[in-house]
């Protein structure tokens, strides 16, 4: 695990000694993980959040951290450039700005839970942020991008699978990359897991199902990846797995073939794919399901598509009077 190196790579080299939070912290990541089950990406991410903390406010001991050193923090963060706001003198997002006060608030629970004496979690606010909007294509849109990759290369045919699944599926793309070729297909429905490793299960439509099937027929390599670069893509003789960025790429090229000037990632196809299904009757909970969803209020981010029905609704049944 990379914080584990860091932290014994610390001590090895004779780097100070470490503070007794320092250590709590590594129980408390090794905790997230193994107890809790979330994925090695998160853990880094808390590794992270939780060491500029620590760097920046200097605490030792549970004890130091409370109100005024979270406020302080909190000012801190708010005054940071980051990324490509450095251009602009932009300050750090509020979202940004609440990753790190959730892995806070997180390491305080993990506190409470060892009966260790800090500052109650429930003490830390997070920073107001604006509705998230979401980035939209139209169904015409999707068409076309589902209709862009032709030909009957391995490429091609890898790449018409990688939409029609996207879209039939509304994987997410780290759950695609995690596709193995002998993924039985047949029953057009198979299981997947998500993010902290809970399991559902995800329905595949006539068109992918036809798409991943003349693709696996045309792969000639023993790679047990579901999708794999090939040709050119590949800097080895031996086939390699598609990455995340490689399948966002591989989406950018084909909106952009189809001619749409939107920025177009695999996320948007997911939203396309919860969206076609609410604007089509789905139920919200039945969405919940099929997006992997913790909790419902994730999904009510796709209830805006209902707007239109409703408004048609109102006109065609509401007081009619002249």
């Amino acid at each position: 695990m990379i914080y584990h190196q860091c932290y014994e790579l610390l001590i090895s080299n004779g780097m100070g000694t470490t503070s007794e939070l320092e250590g709590l912290k590594r129980q408390f990541l090794e905790y997230t993980e193994i107890e809790k089950g979330r994925a090695l990406k998160t853990i880094e991410n808390y590794n992270h959040y939780l060491s500029v903390f620590l760097s920046h406010t200097e605490v030792k001991n549970p004890r130091d951290i409370d109100d005024e050193v979270v406020r302080e923090f909190r000012m801190w963060l708010n005054r940071q450039s980051t990324g490509n706001n450095r251009q602009t003198g932009d300050t750090m997002s509020k979202k940004t700005q609440n990753y790190y006060l959730i892995a806070l608030r997180a390491f305080l629970k993990y506190l409470a839970r060892q009966n260790i004496t800090s500052l109650p979690a429930e003490r830390i606010e997070l920073a107001k942020v604006e509705e998230r909007s979401l980035d939209l294509i139209s169904p015409a849109e999707l068409s076309r991008l589902l209709e862009a990759p032709k030909g009957d290369g391995v490429k091609e045919l890898r790449d018409k699978a990688i939409l029609e699944l996207l879209f039939s599926t509304g994987l997410r793309v780290s759950e695609l990359c995690s596709l193995n070729n002998d993924t039985d297909f047949s029953l057009g429905e198979f299981s997947i897991r998500g993010k902290g490793g809970k399991v559902r299960v995800v329905f595949v439509s006539d068109a992918a199902r036809k798409a991943v099937s003349q693709y696996l027929k045309a792969r000639k390599d023993m790679n047990d990846a579901l999708f794999i670069q090939v040709g050119k893509e590949s800097k080895t003789k031996d086939a390699t797995p598609l990455t995340r960025r490689s399948i966002e790429r591989i989406v950018k090229h084909y909106a952009i073939k189809a001619g749409i000037s939107k920025k177009v990632t695999p996320h948007v196809i997911r939203h396309s794919f919860a969206t076609d299904l609410l604007s089509n009757g789905a139920d919200l909970r039945s969405v919940q399901m099929l997006l992997g969803h913790a909790n419902i209020a994730t999904t009510q981010i796709y209830t805006h598509v209902t707007d239109k029905a409703l408004r048609d609704t109102h006109k065609k049944f509401h007081s009619r009077r002249k």
